[in-house]
């Protein structure tokens, strides 16, 4: 059987700084061996983090480590949506969960209720559409 991963999971690159070694509880940024003090931090193969290597956190604040390899194999970035389209996304869901309708069917079916904006941009973004109903997503930044 295969598995894919169902939360979005939050992650941080490590750079060997102070700071970051500080706020992982990690011994220091020579040995990066985690302390007894941060249960939380599971350590994996050596034990060693390596200016590089990902410290992520799950949906329950657990953290482990992923090499940086591992990681770029594994992990993509949530796509970045605008807020309208965010708003629609939203909207659309909070609309299906009173019904029992295929919701990501639905929300295509039914673009013609969206504002033009929103309709051109899914429209033109179909599959980054589908991937952050299923997935999540970032809102775009205003500019």
């Amino acid at each position: 059987m295969k598995f894919y991963r169902k939360q979005p999971i939050e992650a941080e690159q490590f750079d060997g700084s102070d700071a970051m070694v500080d706020k992982y509880e990690l011994i220091d940024a020579g040995t990066m061996l985690g302390t007894h003090h941060s249960p939380e931090l599971y350590l994996t193969g050596s034990g060693k983090v390596d200016v590089g290597d990902w410290i992520a956190t799950g949906v329950n604040g657990e953290r482990w480590l992923i090499t940086d390899e591992v990681f770029k194999k594994t992990y993509a970035e949530l796509p970045v949506i605008p807020k309208a389209v965010a708003d629609y996304m939203n909207d659309y869901n909070n609309l299906i969960n009173l019904s029992f309708h295929s919701a990501l069917y639905e929300a295509f079916d039914d673009l013609f209720a969206a504002s033009q904006d929103v309709e051109h941009w899914i429209e033109h973004n179909s599959d980054v559409f589908a991937r952050a109903w299923l997935d999540g997503y970032q809102v775009e930044e205003e500019k």
